[in-house]
Protein backbone atom coordinates (compact mmCIF):
# COMPACT_ATOMS: atom_id res chain seq x y z
CA UNK A 1 0.00 0.00 0.00
CA UNK A 2 1.27 3.47 -0.88
CA UNK A 3 2.19 6.01 1.79
CA UNK A 4 -0.36 8.43 0.29
CA UNK A 5 -3.10 5.90 0.90
CA UNK A 6 -2.36 5.79 4.63
CA UNK A 7 -2.59 9.55 5.27
CA UNK A 8 -4.88 12.39 4.25
CA UNK A 9 -2.76 14.92 2.38
CA UNK A 10 -5.68 16.92 0.95
CA UNK A 11 -5.42 19.57 3.69
CA UNK A 12 -1.72 20.17 3.07
CA UNK A 13 -1.66 23.54 1.33
CA UNK A 14 0.98 26.14 0.53
CA UNK A 15 -0.48 29.52 1.51
CA UNK A 16 2.25 31.27 -0.48
CA UNK A 17 0.50 30.03 -3.60
CA UNK A 18 -2.50 32.23 -2.74
CA UNK A 19 -0.28 35.32 -2.60
CA UNK A 20 1.62 34.44 -5.78
CA UNK A 21 -1.57 33.97 -7.79
CA UNK A 22 -3.08 37.19 -6.44
CA UNK A 23 0.00 39.29 -7.24
CA UNK A 24 0.56 37.52 -10.54
CA UNK A 25 -2.94 38.47 -11.64
CA UNK A 26 -2.22 42.11 -10.78
CA UNK A 27 1.12 42.06 -12.61
CA UNK A 28 -0.24 40.39 -15.75
CA UNK A 29 -3.23 42.73 -15.89
CA UNK A 30 -0.94 45.76 -15.50
CA UNK A 31 1.21 44.85 -18.53
CA UNK A 32 -0.63 44.40 -21.83
CA UNK A 33 2.51 42.95 -23.45
CA UNK A 34 2.68 39.91 -21.16
CA UNK A 35 1.60 36.66 -22.75
CA UNK A 36 -1.51 35.25 -21.09
CA UNK A 37 -1.41 31.76 -22.55
CA UNK A 38 -1.68 28.97 -20.01
CA UNK A 39 1.91 27.80 -20.49
CA UNK A 40 3.36 31.26 -19.79
CA UNK A 41 1.10 32.06 -16.84
CA UNK A 42 1.81 28.71 -15.20
CA UNK A 43 5.53 29.15 -15.82
CA UNK A 44 5.36 32.57 -14.15
CA UNK A 45 3.54 31.08 -11.16
CA UNK A 46 6.02 28.19 -10.90
CA UNK A 47 9.01 30.53 -11.16
CA UNK A 48 7.62 32.84 -8.47
CA UNK A 49 6.76 29.93 -6.16
CA UNK A 50 10.22 28.42 -6.62
CA UNK A 51 11.73 31.76 -5.57
CA UNK A 52 9.45 32.27 -2.55
CA UNK A 53 9.53 30.87 0.95
CA UNK A 54 6.73 28.30 1.24
CA UNK A 55 4.16 28.52 4.01
CA UNK A 56 2.43 25.16 4.34
CA UNK A 57 -0.50 24.48 6.60
CA UNK A 58 -2.67 21.50 7.44
CA UNK A 59 -5.23 22.88 9.89
CA UNK A 60 -7.48 25.83 10.60
CA UNK A 61 -4.98 27.07 13.17
CA UNK A 62 -2.26 26.80 10.54
CA UNK A 63 -4.42 28.76 8.11
CA UNK A 64 -4.89 31.52 10.68
CA UNK A 65 -1.16 31.61 11.30
CA UNK A 66 -0.44 31.73 7.56
CA UNK A 67 -3.00 34.48 7.03
CA UNK A 68 -1.20 36.56 9.65
CA UNK A 69 1.50 36.89 7.01
CA UNK A 70 -0.97 39.06 5.07
CA UNK A 71 0.37 41.90 7.23
CA UNK A 72 4.05 40.91 7.12
CA UNK A 73 5.50 43.60 4.86
CA UNK A 74 8.87 41.89 4.38
CA UNK A 75 7.23 38.60 3.40
CA UNK A 76 4.83 40.30 0.97
CA UNK A 77 7.67 42.36 -0.53
CA UNK A 78 9.67 39.18 -1.22
CA UNK A 79 6.70 37.52 -2.91
CA UNK A 80 5.98 40.60 -5.03
CA UNK A 81 9.64 40.67 -6.10
CA UNK A 82 9.50 36.98 -7.03
CA UNK A 83 6.35 37.63 -9.10
CA UNK A 84 7.89 40.69 -10.78
CA UNK A 85 11.02 38.71 -11.61
CA UNK A 86 8.90 35.82 -12.94
CA UNK A 87 6.92 38.10 -15.24
CA UNK A 88 10.10 39.71 -16.60
CA UNK A 89 11.81 36.35 -17.12
CA UNK A 90 8.89 34.65 -18.88
CA UNK A 91 8.05 37.78 -20.88
CA UNK A 92 11.61 37.76 -22.23
CA UNK A 93 11.59 33.99 -22.75
CA UNK A 94 8.02 32.78 -23.36
CA UNK A 95 7.56 29.05 -23.11
CA UNK A 96 5.01 28.72 -25.88
CA UNK A 97 5.99 28.06 -29.49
Amino acid sequence: MAFKDDYNFKDLENETERFVIEYLEEAVNADPDVCRCEDCVLDMAAYALNHSLPSYRVSLLGKLYAQAKDNDDAYIKKIKKAVTDAVKKIKANPSHS
